[in-house]
């Protein structure tokens, strides 16, 4: 028997191991080379929080529930729900002026603004062009922005 029909032999007994691992293994190997492919590839910039426009909507949902809770919900009620409001408002507000890259008061864990900041940062808000509705409850004295 000489070179050429032992390397016969070897490949025809190989051949199915080879195959199998190649069907095994091939997964795995495309999925590696599609990550460095992925990887390599610069990355668009991401938005940090949602669209302005959804802020925008939730900030003059949230007022007018406000300004249904003081004019309709009962004492014990009221305040519970008006602070819960108020501190939705409180981080739909500060989102929106990030978004909008106002200035704004930095809160840390559970705070919430006052209602003199929470009026000058809707104040502001307007200011710069996002849409409020023009009555906010006690935000202002005469109940407008």
């Amino acid at each position: 028997m000489d070179f050429w029909d032992v390397a016969k032999l070897a490949l025809i007994v190989a051949t199915p191991t080879l195959f199998g691992a190649a069907v095994v293994f091939a997964p795995k190997w495309c999925a590696v080379i599609a990550a460095r492919w992925e990887a390599s590839r610069p990355k668009p910039p991401q938005p940090v929080g949602p669209p302005i426009e959804q802020l925008a909507a939730d900030l003059r949902r949230l007022l007018r529930l406000h300004g249904e809770l003081t004019a309709s919900a009962h004492l014990a009620m009221r305040a519970h729900r008006l602070w819960a409001v108020e501190g939705a408002i409180s981080t739909r507000a500060i989102e929106a002026a990030r978004a909008l890259g106002l200035p704004h008061p930095e809160l840390t864990g559970h705070d919430t603004l006052t209602r003199s900041q929470l009026h000058d940062l809707l104040m502001r808000l307007a200011a710069a062009g996002l849409v409020l509705p023009a009555k906010v409850g006690p935000f202002t004295s005469d109940g407008r922005i």
